[in-house]
């Protein structure tokens, strides 16, 4: 079929926009201009946009500096999109102009374009509300940008990713309970070393990961403090008196979220210290997160021939090849998720040291790294826990065998007999594949009641079990 356009301006010139498209001008230049990869803005950065632009009209209307009939267009507008009444009018690159200005234009375009249907008007006529005039009324992109990937990553972590790692932690708490009895053999430097309880182990886990939720949560302070009202660069140009203060209440209201304005926009501005520390605990949770999957696949390998002392639940087939293969896959989902958001972290590292000045050229990058990641972990954390946590059993056959052929029970002995014929008793079991127990018979060391008071291995967890 063929595409029908109209003409619309800009400040540089004439442009042909698809016919349908509640965008304009400045969206059809960057879509033939930045034409870059696959990666398109993230609707949940869209949406927060679209917040600041309702707010901005709501607070604009308050100051006596945008009419009512305007602001209740802003409004009726930005309601239908945050509806994803109109998800498909955002085609934007990621890979566009370093702040962002053209997704800004994009969503003061299609709010345009939107009053212009609701009041009969022709598309592109920027009647009765123009992009600049009225809806990016009090704003920059250089504000209005940086501030939503704040609304948009706080948000995302509060209301999606902290929720499903609490129920993580819930259901490695469970387990804690659960296992609290089962005495297993511990190891370090991937060998035997003294037992513990396979809640124990299990605690690491869930201690680990409620300290990366803390650390994240308690970073999230610092981008509750929005550049908004700061402009162009932080002066506050063109924007009416206690529009900061204002429209920060007005954003904090609408999200449930306390944000509030920036003491000091040319720094928020000028860099995004505050998103790269975001994106860094995010990285640090993956790490969290990949060192438990790591643990869990090596203590599930097997099942035969490996460690063998948990069971992961039979999601697949495992093999295309060996019939009956079970592997743990989603262990492998989550390494995988975890070592891209390492990744990105770096990526948002370099970014955020990127700045010049009295602006940091890599926003939409930023944004959508923190997006992305907060997306796959939050997806990676539930997977996780519905296909393979909740089923995780313990093989109280393979965890007793284990323990009872651990040389380093011998551990408890050498308070007695000393560290030397304690080492002596673990060489001699090893090399003649005997028990610890035969072996200190032999060697004369400990005689075999003794033997059997002193090494307990539930006396040596710690616990009274």
């Amino acid at each position: 079929m063929t595409t029908s356009y109209r003409e619309e301006h800009d400040s540089i010139g004439t442009v042909k926009v698809p016919s349908s498209a509640l965008w304009g001008a400045q969206t059809q230049r960057s879509l033939i201009n930045f034409a870059i990869g696959e990666d398109k803005i993230p609707l949940k950065l869209i949406y927060a946009l679209v917040i600041i632009k309702k707010s901005a009209a709501i607070v604009n209307c308050e100051l006596e500096v945008l009419s009512k009939s305007h602001k209740d267009l802003i409004i009726h507008a930005c309601t239908k999109i945050l509806k994803g009444l109109h998800d498909d009018q955002f085609p934007l690159s990621v890979w566009q102009t370093g702040s962002g200005t053209q997704t800004n234009m994009n969503i003061n375009e299609v709010i345009s374009n939107l009053a212009s249907i609701e009041s009969s008007n022709p598309l592109g006529s920027h009647q009765p509300l123009h992009p600049n005039d009225h809806i990016n009324l009090s704003q920059s992109t250089n504000d209005v940008f940086p501030a939503a990937i704040q609304i948009a990553t706080s948000q995302e972590i509060c209301c999606t990713l902290l929720p499903e790692i609490d129920l993580v932690i819930n259901t490695f708490e469970k387990k804690i309970n659960d296992w609290d009895q089962i005495v297993k053999t511990g190891r370090t430097h991937l060998q035997d070393a003294v037992p513990l309880t396979l809640g124990q182990e299990a605690s690491a886990w869930k201690e680990q990961l409620l300290t990366a939720r803390n650390r994240l949560k308690k970073s999230i302070d610092e981008l509750l403090q929005l550049p908004l009202g700061g402009t162009a660069i932080g002066t506050g140009l063109n924007a009416p008196s206690k529009f900061d203060k204002k429209i920060a209440l007005e954003i904090a209201t609408s999200t449930n979220l306390p944000f509030t304005t920036a003491k000091n926009k040319f720094a928020i501005m000028a860099s995004h210290d505050g998103l790269v520390q975001v994106m860094s605990q995010l990285k640090m949770l993956a790490i969290s997160l990949l060192k438990i999957v790591n643990d869990l696949r090596l203590l599930s390998c097997g099942p035969r021939a490996g460690l063998g002392e948990l069971l992961l639940p039979a999601n697949e087939p495992g093999s295309s090849i060996m019939p009956g293969k079970i592997n743990p896959t989603q262990c492998e989902a989550m390494a995988m998720v975890c070592t891209q958001v390492i990744a990105l972290d770096y990526g948002v590292t370099m970014a955020g040291s990127g700045g010049h000045l009295q602006m940091n050229a890599y926003k939409p990058l930023i944004g959508f790294n923190l997006l992305k990641s907060i997306d796959l972990l939050t997806s990676a954390c539930k997977s996780s826990r519905l296909f393979m946590l909740e089923g995780l059993e313990p093989n109280l056959k393979n965890i007793n065998n284990n323990l009872q052929k651990s040389l380093m029970l011998v551990t408890s002995l050498a308070p007695t007999i000393g560290y030397e014929k304690a080492s002596e008793i673990a060489q001699y079991a090893h090399t003649n594949n005997l028990t610890l127990k035969e072996a200190a018979t032999i060697l004369d060391y400990v005689g075999a009641d003794v033997f059997d008071q002193i090494v307990d291995p539930k006396k040596m967890t710690g616990l009274n079990i």
